[in-house]
């Protein structure tokens, strides 16, 4: 039975522990042993708990021999990967930087502590570019991931960490966080489920901050089902947050229903055409017939401001990263540099050259110029009233439309080392699911197919608040596709 948990989804795991025909100290064993297996060719992980695992899990056990209720611990024994920009007590956040690599945060943050709550055990942290900054997990300090159907690729980024742990039998769940389509764009990649949810719907206490205005943090996953657990786990109001949205916990997993007859689905004309390759628009355009199938009406729209999308991106998550990252400076915590200086501003700018890699500080450079006096007008301005066009015209689409639908990533997963000489190239990597973030709104990609062998991801976006709708088509298309491929790495067993 053991050797067969890595491959279970997290809610069969957690009928298994429920039903006392596994411990949870056998599940977490399980998974340490499969990471034991794979990850020197995978690298889905920083940082990995094994003692702490066992702890926990060892804990769990011995509550369930009590008799305890599991109502407040629903989720009991299951493991689960946590992406390092998610603060956590005890444990290093690196957020993969240098200028964090020894950082011990003194709190949890609030994601982390649901999930906690609900009984999870935490088999480490998940690699991810260096404060969430980029689109194949490439730019970590602690070198790339792999992706599990092609270890010669990328796993895509920033969540690439939790992604291929999810895929390759690691983890059956994780949390990431989604600036610009970080969630989303791996979780295509690895041919996994991975959502987006509403701004504010998660708290953003204890996340490291990349862009406060575009961060979220959100579940990754084998299986829609298990989205909305996660989901369910992880959302609802947190006073700690001061942009956290007032709005009760949900029971999205409960309410999950494969019925969604009669719906209407917007296919966006700019995020579905030039520039898509043939195969992934082949998957996708295969994927929207099943849904026509199942009773979902389908038609091309047009959202023109989609095409400024990935320039005004490009323009604010960088500023906004211009300042959420000048606290690291080498004063109050994290990495200082050894050099001898002569007064304190060399001490900083020697501290961020060493501590900070070449595409953080191509963005910070970015992001300064662009807030700088002269330029603030004809650049971020111009920007954010892009932003306000992509708003408004994802307005207009849900007067008509219950969802819309993409692609999730314009290419299946590249080579290691093919777009790091090409920032705009890797740039370009967003383009599907930059407009979500901009907006807000709450979109989610599920696996359509594959593509050169490589999985394909499908996107479907709805209005603030409408996760349900989401998941909801979402699983009625799962089931209909009945995509249940396996990574080579997952499947073989042994890594080639």
């Amino acid at each position: 039975m053991s050797a067969d948990i890595p491959y279970k989804d997290a809610l069969s795991i957690a009928a298994l522990i429920r039903e006392r025909e596994i411990s949870a100290l056998e599940a977490t064993e399980a998974f340490l042993a499969r990471i034991e297996e794979v990850e020197p060719r995978v690298h889905a992980y920083i940082n990995l708990a094994a003692e702490r695992a066992r702890d926990s899990a060892a804990g769990i056990d011995r509550m369930l021999q009590k008799g305890q209720a599991l109502l407040q611990h629903r989720y009991a024994g299951v493991p689960i990967a946590i992406k390092d920009v998610l603060s956590t007590k005890g444990f290093t956040t690196t957020c993969g930087s240098r200028i964090l690599e020894n950082f011990v945060p003194v709190y949890d943050a609030t994601a982390v502590e649901r999930v906690s709550e609900a009984g999870t055990v935490m088999l480490g942290k998940a690699n991810m570019d260096e404060f969430a900054m980029g689109s194949s997990t490439e730019n970590s300090y602690f070198g790339p991931t792999s992706n599990p159907w092609d270890l010669e690729r990328v796993p895509g980024g920033s969540s690439g960490g939790s992604a291929a742990a999810v895929a390759a039998g690691e983890a059956p769940w994780a949390l990431g966080s989604d600036t610009g389509g970080s969630i989303r764009q791996p979780a295509a990649l690895c041919g996994i489920v991975g959502m987006k949810p509403t701004y504010g719907l998660v708290s953003r206490y204890g996340l490291v901050a990349f862009a406060s205005s575009l961060d979220q943090v959100g579940p990754m996953t084998l299986n829609v089902p298990d989205c909305a657990a996660l989901l369910g786990v992880i959302a609802g109001h947190d006073p700690r947050d001061s942009t956290s949205i007032q709005q009760p916990p949900m029971d999205y997993l409960g309410s999950l229903s494969s019925e969604v007859r009669g719906m209407k689905a917007g296919v966006v004309r700019e995020l579905s055409s030039e520039g898509i390759e043939p195969g992934v628009l082949d998957s996708f355009k295969r994927a929207v017939e099943v849904l026509e199938g199942l009773g979902v009406s389908c038609e091309e729209v047009s959202l023109p401001s989609f095409s400024y999308g990935l320039s005004a991106y490009y323009l604010i998550a960088p500023a906004e990263a211009s300042s959420n990252l000048a606290r690291f400076d080498g004063v109050r915590y994290g990495f200082r540099t050894d050099a001898e200086v002569d007064d304190i501003w060399e001490m900083y700018d020697r501290t961020r050259a060493e501590g900070f890699g070449p595409e953080v500080k191509r963005r910070i450079m970015l992001g300064t110029y662009a807030l700088s006096a002269g330029y603030y007008d004809a650049y971020y301005a111009q920007a954010q009233k892009i932003r306000t066009l992509i708003v408004r015209d994802y307005g207009r689409a849900w007067e008509s439309y219950d969802v819309l639908v993409s692609p999730t990533s314009p290419s299946v997963a590249f080579r290691l080392g093919e777009k790091t000489a090409d920032p705009l190239s890797m740039y370009l990597s967003d383009i599907c699911t930059i407009p979500v973030n901009l907006a807000g709104i709450p979109a989610l990609s599920l696996p359509c197919g594959l593509s050169e062998g490589l999985p394909v991801g499908f996107q479907v976006m709805g209005p603030p608040l409408a996760e349900q709708k989401l998941l909801d088509i979402a699983y009625a298309l799962e089931q209909a596709l009945g995509f249940d491929a396996l990574p080579p790495v997952a499947s073989a067993g042994e890594v080639a």
